[in-house]
């Protein structure tokens, strides 16, 4: 399918709506509707159909979606019809979980290496999945012709990584170091800190806990009100 230009909101739902299908054929439900995968995923039926619509008609008025084949026409948009290797820069904590995550989550996406500096780690394996040498990556990557990569390494050798990456064919990147990366033109980016996604969901605890003592402080006026009135 040739590619359209389409916003990043519409690309990063539609591997969404992917994990629901999937669960969903799972659960042995041939057909669903716009409005039951909005009770799926969270947005208004109005948003996928929109979404879908980008890409062409795919269900049918009155009836809905055929679940195999929209999640065989999403695989397509995505670019997951055929296996997409990956490799992961750093073996410590993060870029383990992630490694064992995507064995056991992610039919679509293969982790074929990961590159660490440390010498103690360089020819284990994480699961069935070695690791090696960060200067083995450079022809790694060009015999394997990897276009994607993941980089869970400290700040101080994230922009190394990405230099070292971008130079050998890599043009999209899942960046877990907390630090802004510097790349060609024409190299895409996601930018994944854990921290400032933890530090961003304390505003809503916090905002919970003002809304509670708002409350209480509301109810006890009314107790006091009541009192007086008594």
């Amino acid at each position: 399918m040739p590619k359209i230009s389409i916003s990043k909101s519409v690309i990063k739902r539609l591997p969404i709506y992917l994990r629901i299908l999937d669960q969903l054929l799972e659960r042995d439900i041939d057909l669903i509707s716009s409005k039951q995968m909005s009770k799926e995923s969270g947005f208004t039926a109005e948003q996928i159909r929109k979404d879908l619509a980008y890409f062409g008609a795919f269900g049918t008025r009155g009836a809905g979606y055929t679940t195999s084949f929209l999640r065989d026409k999403i695989i397509n948009i995505i670019g997951l019809d055929k296996t997409i290797n990956t490799v992961i820069f750093g073996a410590g904590h993060l870029g383990t979980a992630f490694t064992r995550y995507n064995a056991a989550k992610n039919p679509y996406i293969n982790v074929a290496a990961v590159f660490d500096r440390d010498s103690r780690l360089v020819g284990k394996k994480i699961d069935d999945i070695r690791i090696y040498p960060i200067d083995e990556a450079a022809e790694f990557l060009e015999q394997n012709r990897i276009k994607v990569a993941i980089i869970a390494v400290p700040a101080g050798d994230a922009q190394g990584v990405a230099n070292l990456i971008t130079a050998h064919g890599v043009v999209a990147i899942l960046n877990f170091a907390p630090i802004k990366l510097k790349v060609p033109p024409g190299v895409y980016v996601h930018n994944a800190d854990l921290t400032l996604e933890l530090q961003s969901i304390i505003y809503y605890s916090s905002e919970e806990e003002e809304r509670k003592k708002r409350l209480r402080k509301e109810n006890g006026k009314d107790k006091s009100s009541k009192l007086l009135i008594e």
